[in-house]
């Protein structure tokens, strides 16, 4: 099965992967171990899995600054996500994703996380403001 989604023009270039989903919000800084690759807050409903080259289907943004510095690391080192996708970012994620050259979209015509399934593959095409999900 193919879907469709629009969102707001995003930030980056085309990017694929499978999905990492969760119902939970996203910091850079405080949910992820940047050096293992993998989600570390304890609290976070993604704990221990590895974010590395997958389409992370999160909530919204949450966090600073380090934001922005931390993605373009992760990016440097091919230890970041192949995209974000996030129901609502702000302006700190879109400069930080901007800064690490890593495709970033949100605000859809659905509820993303209820849209896309963990496992789905994802094509995410920023400028187009469009997202394909492939399932089987």
């Amino acid at each position: 099965m193919r879907i469709e989604i629009r969102g707001h023009v995003g930030v980056g270039r085309p990017a694929s992967g499978v999905a990492l989903v969760a119902r939970d919000n996203f910091s850079a800084r405080y949910d992820l171990d940047r050096i293992r690759g993998v989600f570390s807050r304890p609290a976070h409903a993604l704990h221990g899995q590895s974010y590395v080259g997958r389409v992370l289907v999160l909530h919204t943004a949450k966090g600073g600054v380090a934001t922005s510095w931390m993605l373009r690391e992760m990016r440097s080192r091919d230890m970041a996500p192949a995209a974000l996708l996030l129901n609502t970012a702000n302006p700190i994620m879109a400069q930080g994703a901007a800064f690490a050259d890593l495709a970033l979209m949100d605000r859809f015509d659905v509820d993303i996380v209820d849209a896309i399934r963990t496992g789905d593959r994802v094509s995410v095409d920023p400028t187009a403001g469009l997202v394909v999900v492939e399932r089987d």
